[in-house]
């Protein structure tokens, strides 16, 4: 569908909805017609719903859709922050502290990016640097003494880029909290909410479980910039996001990832607390099946989870 249909096709939606709600208000008897609307809502529901990869890439990409501190807000009672990473600074990129879920305590890193252009800038667009990563790992290894599971909420384009991050060793902050999250004792659950780009998501990514909102995209680079590298074109992105396999299906059907979490109407921006309450069920079941796991064999399980990972061929070989 070309946009302006697509345009269009949402403002019929719009207009359908407000005219069943204004027959039900007015003659609940009008079954007929109600059911017409319903059927042609239905249909045009379907044609805006997001499809290809791209689509997805923008619903991922969404002005109003929830961030890490609107879904911890939600799920999380008596959040405390914590700061810094008592060797340089604090970063603002990346939020962690404890609370409790549904009465259980835990601890939760999560990627922030901000909403207006004031909080974008001091959330640094949600791209860490070093300070964040070793930040949470800090906090993590706090978790994993006092023997608290620990949720991680991806929503990044990746990690910053800049000098200044260069020169505080980005590289090896990434690479040691893929090593260290390998080895922590307790639960760990991944939760891509929006954007898991490159090393900077994949540094919060080590986990017992790697779930994926249904309109999430998690890939090795954006497509803009694989379009910019393979065809010199950035205006490709369209190509590149179909060809990088980064939606939540793709992801799944090559075992990278263990659950697709659905998202409510058009996406998690609809209706943020009904996201939340989506999530909240996939994570209640998680920490329930993981909890009653002794460390040794949660350890041993979490690392042949990504040992098989793009093994393809099973059973070849000596």
């Amino acid at each position: 569908m070309k946009r302006m249909d697509l345009q269009s096709a949402k403002q019929r939606v719009e207009a359908l909805e407000r005219e069943l709600a204004a027959i039900r208000a007015a003659n609940p008897q009008a079954e007929p017609r109600l059911q017409q609307i319903e059927a042609e809502l239905k249909r045009l529901q379907a044609e805006v719903s997001p499809s290809g990869p791209w689509q997805r890439v923008q619903l991922a990409r969404h002005p109003k859709r929830p961030h890490s501190l609107d879904y911890i807000q939600r799920l999380i009672t008596g959040f405390h922050e914590l700061h810094g990473d008592r060797a340089f600074a604090d970063d603002p990129a990346i939020v962690c502290g404890f609370g409790f879920f549904e009465g259980h305590p835990i601890m939760v890193a999560g990627q922030q990016k901000g909403r207006d252009t004031k909080q974008k800038l001091y959330r640094n667009f949600g791209m860490p640097k070093p300070e964040g990563y070793r930040k949470a790992l800090r906090v993590m290894r706090l978790a994993a003494k006092f023997g608290r599971p620990i949720l991680t909420l991806l929503d990044t384009p990746g990690a910053y880029p800049g000098v200044d991050a260069e020169e505080r060793g980005q590289a090896e902050a990434i690479a040691v909290n893929l090593r260290e999250m390998s080895r922590l004792p307790v639960p760990i659950i991944v939760v891509c909410i929006g954007e898991g780009g490159s090393g900077g998501a994949l540094a919060l990514g080590v986990g017992d479980r790697v779930y994926m909102l249904e309109n999430a995209v998690y890939s090795v680079i954006s497509p803009e910039s694989c379009a910019a590298i393979i065809w010199r074109d950035a205006s490709k992105a369209e190509l590149a996001a179909n060809a990088l396999k980064l939606t939540a299906q793709d992801l799944k059907g090559l075992g990278l990832i263990d659950e697709i979490i659905p998202e409510p109407g058009e996406g998690a921006h609809t209706n943020p607390d009904q996201a939340a309450a989506l999530l909240a069920e996939a994570l209640r079941r998680a920490l329930a099946e993981l909890s009653a796991l002794p460390s040794a064999e949660l350890l041993e399980r979490r690392y042949q989870k990504f040992r098989c990972m793009g093994n393809f061929f099973s059973g070849l070989g000596a």
